[in-house]
């Protein structure tokens, strides 16, 4: 299949609702563009095999933490799924169908596997966008537990995540609400992406890296700061009539920026150029 048809399927499950937005299916036609022989719902079917050998270990009294703990013992302890500490920034890692082949990935993408198999347990989760690391926790009201899928599906209470917030930050910090708000479909698939994004730019795959960025805006299409990186992404390889328009477009709704005297010296240099 090829990358534009991937392409296309993403364009159209996201422009549904939030909330009606399939994760699973949504990152896989991702990694579809990486792999144009994915066979989607192989890994569909997947996953829904696990959540019918998890429905079997569950207890009757279906009681949070017995969810968690039984969970936690079929990914962890039986399928051997784990959080890949020595090649964090692998590609590989943030594809869905590697995660679920070779049972390592990072924390968003483990992350998404404990949803969709607790999704199909009738046990939904959703992401927290925690700083500096990625958790989930029961969609249920007044329960303030979370789960930690990359360190084996540690629960962690409120007191734990404020430890690691201030870890992060290397100093007492004052808790924000929003540390611990969970997010939309549409922001856990950007983070997905913005992952890619770093690890491409850094190992200057810069079509795969502006492949990124474009999955990002179909998602976010007014997110500035990803215009401005797709402009630098088009200058460096070349694009230069793409760039100049994601340039003005930057400076245009964000003239005072930081850095946009670099962006309008770029702006003047292409200018010049052509």
């Amino acid at each position: 299949m090829s990358y534009l048809r991937s392409r296309q399927y993403f364009q159209q499950e996201i422009s549904q609702q939030d909330e009606e937005i399939d994760l699973a299916l949504s990152a896989l036609y991702i990694a579809q563009e990486e792999y144009s022989s994915l066979d989607v719902l192989k890994y569909l079917n997947t996953l829904d095999a696990m959540a019918a050998e998890l429905k079997k270990r569950l207890p009757s009294q279906r009681y949070p933490l017995k969810n968690i703990q039984t969970i936690n013992s079929y990914l962890y302890d039986d399928l051997k799924f784990s959080g890949n500490v020595t090649e964090y920034y692998d590609p590989r890692n943030s594809f869905l169908n590697d995660v679920i082949e070779r049972r390592v990935g990072i924390p968003i993408t483990l992350s998404l596997v404990y949803l969709e198999i607790a999704k199909r347990i009738d046990f939904p989760m959703v992401g927290v966008g925690m700083p500096g690391h990625f958790v989930i926790r029961p969609q249920l009201a007044d329960m303030e537990i979370f789960v930690d899928p990359f360190n084996h599906g540690e629960v962690l209470f409120l007191e734990d995540c404020q430890e690691r917030i201030m870890k992060v930050y290397g100093q007492p910090v004052v808790m924000q609400p929003e540390f611990f708000a969970t997010i939309s479909n549409r922001q856990f698939l950007a983070r997905m992406l913005s992952n890619l994004k770093l690890i491409y730019l850094n190992s200057q795959q810069l079509e795969k890296a502006l492949a990124a960025v474009e999955r990002i805006l179909m998602l976010f299409p007014s997110a500035i700061v990803e215009i401005r990186d797709r402009g630098l992404i088009y200058y460096q390889i070349g694009s230069w009539i793409s760039a100049v328009k994601d340039f003005e477009t930057y400076l245009q709704k964000v003239p005072d920026a930081q850095d946009a005297p670099v962006i309008r010296r770029l702006l003047k240099q292409l200018s010049s150029d052509s």
